[in-house]
């Protein structure tokens, strides 16, 4: 029997970020544990009273990744009145940062396909929940500035009064930023699955839902928020981690308030989320399942 299907014609690809290209949760769990044992051996604070002080100031801050998070931890205060925590706990950070180096990587053929679609002169858009600063960091740490054309992301968290992001720096200014990827903030508060940042992508690219591709590791945000628009879809289902250990812990210290689990679970409760297209094997099979032609 002739297989008759035909691969739908695309001309956008838009993409998640995190558990999509690379394996976001892998370094998050990898450095943040190692950090938070090497903390509490400086300190002599334990881990789960380090945890508890930890998601309050997450959960102020409105993020998993705050840059001056030991700095407003209540236990290191106490214990150093007259200095910054960072300073005297600095060995915890290099740990942080040696194993998020490490482990900040993409998946295999992220970026032999990205390239292969820039060849064929196939826009690229990223759209991520994360906050700003570290989205350009994997960006750049994983040589896709300019391979992504333009990305949209939450803005940068909150610091304290008298604190900005020039005060945390300690390099050039050159060594911030992207150089050829276009970076955009959406509204902050956004999430996923609202489809009002991928209705603005396609505006900006005077494109219609049947000719773009979305792809993401989330069957209730990414793929609902691509079949309510009528986008194409692809699940990213290699992205999807089984590290239970690790999410207990993302859990105890990440920013989700109440609201945020009772969010999950309304959408959890919806019926069943089908995606119309299933990446199981890796990133590159969206070659083969879409006919990325430029318009």
């Amino acid at each position: 029997m002739v297989n008759s299907y035909t691969p739908p014609r695309v001309s956008l690809l838009v993409t998640d970020l995190d558990n999509t290209l690379w394996d976001w949760f892998d370094a998050w769990h990898a450095s943040f544990s190692a950090m938070l044992r090497r903390l509490s051996e400086l300190s002599g604070v334990p881990q789960h009273q380090l945890e508890q002080e930890i998601q309050t100031v997450h959960r102020r801050r409105g993020t998993s990744e705050y840059s001056y998070l030991l700095n407003e931890l209540p236990s290191l205060l106490e214990k150093s009145p007259h200095s910054n925590p960072s300073d005297i706990y600095d060995d915890a950070i290099h740990v942080l940062n040696r194993a998020r180096l490490h482990r900040t990587a993409l998946y295999p053929g992220v970026e032999e396909t990205l390239r292969e679609l820039q060849r064929r002169n196939i826009p690229v858009v990223a759209y991520t929940e994360s906050v700003s600063y570290w989205s350009e960091w994997r960006i750049k740490r994983t040589r896709l500035d300019g391979l992504i054309q333009v990305m949209y992301s939450s803005p940068d968290h909150d610091f304290p009064l008298g604190i900005s992001v020039d005060t945390l720096r300690t390099q050039p200014p050159s060594a911030y930023g992207l150089r050829r990827t276009v970076h955009k903030h959406v509204p902050p508060g956004t999430l996923k699955p609202d489809t009002n940042v991928l209705r603005s992508i396609l505006a900006d690219f005077s494109m219609s839902p049947q000719k773009a591709v979305y792809v993401g590791d989330s069957l209730m945000k990414d793929v609902l928020m691509a079949q309510e628009l009528g986008v194409h879809d692809a699940y990213a289902k290699y992205g999807v981690s089984h590290d239970r250990e690790g999410y207990d812990l993302l859990r105890r210290v990440s920013h989700w308030t109440q609201e945020d689990i009772q969010r999950e679970k309304a959408l959890a409760a919806r019926p069943s989320i089908t995606p119309s297209h299933v990446l199981s094997e890796g990133f590159s099979q969206l070659l083969t399942m879409f006919d990325f032609k430029e318009t």
